[in-house]
């Protein structure tokens, strides 16, 4: 049993951030604060296809995230912030490597799709599909590894889904301990990818806990590590599965959660209502889980001494809530790449603020690495920058474009113009009148258009010149 969810008096409480240390964070900025405590902890949270109003504190109306609303309490909520790709495996190369999918060489996702037509492989076939044989590219430096570098504990807890031969996992890239699923999707319960079991700890293939939530086991395992690493500094990397849709052969796919959750919500009146009411109990579930690892952070005294970022790896899927923005996961447009965000630091970050300043999941490897004190990887490319000052709000973002392409489907930001052209639809777009993508200016505005294209073209040119990584760019 979970343990009864933080009011929100306690919840900030257990922030530990008061007047008095708000004041001086604003004064001493986060170089100061660094300095006067050994390297913070760090826990980063990745939720799975969740839409941008799937969340109270982005305005959603019926589904209930008590924690994380509490988390933006405490931190900074963020509205403009971006991810590389609009679906898993790149989203979370990038997150990873702070490198555009095109540098770093994982630009489109590791997975089979017979099984989208009811096809199960037999072993010996998926023993050498795609699936099973594609990962990052080994000449990448993953955030873990410079962490660990620094002294820091690695670990994570969910989903991988950067490769599941030996080279490519969790152990080989970084992290001292890895508990979760190698790729894109499992059913919650059995821990199969459409018949093939997919659960690992560390190196080897595990049904130790076949039959358990996988809710429930990441947020055993990371209360687990946290605990046994509480006197030095940790990278506890927690990526859910939840809500993703159950990777299994039968239609519709469901969002899976356990039946206590489903009841907290009304009962449903047809089918698309069940599938809304499934989504929302698993993002339940899971926000159930993030409170116990935030009540642990202050339970070990390191609350104040720990930064928690939450985001969603891309848009949201099924019957997840975008709104108001436009598309949803798979898309260039807002719907499959804007995702909520909050960060909680400490003595650094102002609790309860809201930035809508230009950000992307690049820009949290370099701010990690100088939050950490430790040296960004000598000779390569990061495509980020430090977003901290940004967030305590002493800066505007550096940041005035960035680009998108998944496979034919091609999309740019410059400035507050968003240009998109995809098989889904295409126009030039002002984002700071119309968020949602309704009105194509292309024919009003061409001199702008021409403007973001070649921006588009130049930063295609870049990632063509940049040293070619596997497993999909021809060298």
């Amino acid at each position: 049993m979970r343990k009864q969810r933080l009011n929100r008096r306690d919840f900030l409480k257990s922030v530990g951030v008061g007047a008095a240390s708000l004041a001086m964070a604003h004064a001493a900025g986060p170089s100061a604060h660094a300095a006067a405590k050994r390297p913070p902890n760090i826990l980063l949270i990745v939720s799975d296809d969740q839409g941008y109003r799937d969340l109270g504190c982005y305005g959603g109306t019926d589904v209930k995230t008590p924690h994380l609303d509490l988390l933006a309490e405490g931190g900074v909520r963020l509205t403009s912030f971006y991810v590389t790709w609009p679906a898993c495996t790149p989203s979370r190369g990038s997150l990873l490597t702070g490198r555009f999918p095109q540098r770093n060489g994982t630009y489109d996702m590791y997975r089979n799709e017979r099984p989208d037509y009811g096809y199960k492989y037999p072993p010996e076939e998926y023993a050498v599909s795609a699936e099973r044989i594609l990962g990052m590219d080994t000449r990448e430096v993953l955030l873990p590894q410079v962490l660990k570098e620094g002294g820091y504990a690695t670990g994570i807890f969910g989903k991988w889904d950067l490769g599941q031969l030996r080279r490519f996992l969790p152990l080989q890239r970084g992290f001292d301990e890895f508990y979760g699923y190698v790729n894109t999707g499992i059913d919650y319960y059995t821990h199969e990818r459409y018949g093939v079991p997919s659960m690992y700890r560390n190196n080897a293939p595990t049904t130790e806990d076949k039959g358990t939530y996988t809710t429930d086991l990441f947020q055993r395992e990371a209360l687990r590590f946290m605990k046994q690493h509480r006197d030095a500094p940790f990278f506890c990397y927690v990526p859910f599965n939840a809500p993703h849709i159950a990777s299994v052969l039968k239609k519709p796919k469901p969002v899976q959660a356990p039946e206590e959750y489903i009841a907290m919500y009304p009962e449903p009146k047809d089918e698309k209502e069940r599938r809304r009411i499934e989504h929302m109990a698993a993002l339940t579930a899971m926000d159930d889980a993030i409170g116990e690892l935030l009540a642990l952070l202050e339970t070990l005294d390191v609350a104040d001494n720990t930064i928690v970022i939450f985001f969603s790896d891309n848009g949201g899927s099924g019957t997840a809530d975008n709104a108001p923005l436009r598309g949803r996961k798979g898309q260039v447009f807002e719907g499959g790449l804007r995702v909520p965000c909050m960060v909680r630091w400490p003595g650094v970050v102002p609790p309860g603020t809201v930035c809508d300043q230009f950000l992307t999941a690049l820009d949290i490897f370099p701010m990690l690495c100088n939050a950490a004190g430790v040296a960004r990887p000598e000779g390569v490319t990061l495509d980020g920058f430090d977003m901290a000052p940004v967030l305590v709000g002493k800066e505007g973002s550096p940041r005035k474009e960035m680009f998108w392409q998944r496979r034919g489907d091609k999309g740019a930001r410059v400035g507050d113009w968003k240009w998109v052209d995809s098989k889904k639809g295409a126009g030039l777009f002002d984002l700071s009148t119309d968020l949602g993508e309704q009105h194509d200016l292309s024919a009003k505005e061409p001199e702008v258009l021409r403007r973001v294209q070649a921006r588009f073209a130049a930063w295609e040119q870049d990632m063509a010149e940049a040293e070619p990584r596997g497993p999909f760019r021809d060298f």
